[in-house]
């Protein structure tokens, strides 16, 4: 009887990890496109080089990791500098490894695909509901920060290489969203599978705005300063995560 409660208890652990929200996605969107001007602002307009998105990148998760309860503007601050790093990445792979947009992505999706693999191998899922452990939390990380690169790749490809421009783009990342959103209402298909897909279609649409807004105007773009992107961008963000309530979800530890 002792042996057969305690297999039907369930301990509680908070997650680190916000409840997946309407204004999550939002802010997600805000974040991944603070995070294509801010990573254009550190590697071009400072010069800094794709050394200094790295560091800022590692000491936000380290920070992430080690703290002891959800903190919505330290959580939110790892997204922009995962999103910020893995603009310097697909840069990195798209130009200075020579392979191009297409090939770019194709890597990307494949380094995406087998964190997915390595991960549900380990622990037996890759649900976010299952993020309430130390090394849940690392493959977390290490998968967004691969999902991030892939969307800035993508999104780079399909503004770059298809035509169709930064608002062209932005409409297909856009409607890529709506259709995982009617899946999501629609169907039966994994709940998890649909996240992770709308996490990585929200990071080109991100991408394709944020170039939008800095790109010069003989490019498509607004051209708009990367410091007055970035600013505005931080500002709308900063005030929705203090309006948008943000808590972390509770899952069976």
């Amino acid at each position: 009887m002792d042996q057969y409660c305690k297999d039907r208890v369930y301990t509680e652990r908070a997650s680190k990890v916000p409840e997946v929200t309407l204004g999550f996605w939002v802010i997600k969107i805000l974040a991944t496109t603070l995070g294509e001007t801010g990573g254009d602002a550190v590697t071009m307009s400072m010069n800094l080089g794709y050394l200094a998105g790295t560091a800022i990148f590692a000491v936000a998760v380290a920070a992430q990791i080690s703290a002891k309860r959800f903190h919505p503007f330290l959580y939110w601050m790892v997204i922009v500098a995962t999103t910020t790093v893995g603009t310097t990445l697909a840069d990195f792979v798209d130009r200075s490894l020579g392979i191009g947009y297409l090939g770019g992505s194709s890597l990307l999706a494949a380094l995406l695909i087998a964190s997915l693999v390595t991960w549900h191998r380990t622990l037996g899922t890759v649900s976010i509901v299952s993020i309430n452990s130390n090394q849940a939390e690392i493959f977390y990380w290490i998968t967004i920060l691969f999902s991030q690169t892939l969307g800035t790749a993508l999104g780079d490809w399909m503004a770059g290489s298809t035509g169709l421009g930064y608002a062209g783009g932005a409409l297909v990342f856009a409607a890529g969203l709506a259709i995982t959103v009617a899946a999501f209402f629609c169907t039966n298909v994994s709940r998890t599978v649909l996240f992770w897909i709308a996490f990585v279609v929200t990071r080109p649409l991100g991408a394709t705005v944020g170039d939008f807004l800095d790109k010069p105007l003989d490019h498509g773009g607004l051209a708009l300063s990367r410091y007055t992107a970035s600013i505005s961008l931080a500002a709308v963000m900063v005030l929705l995560i203090l309006l948008v309530p943000q808590r972390s979800g509770r899952h069976p530890a």
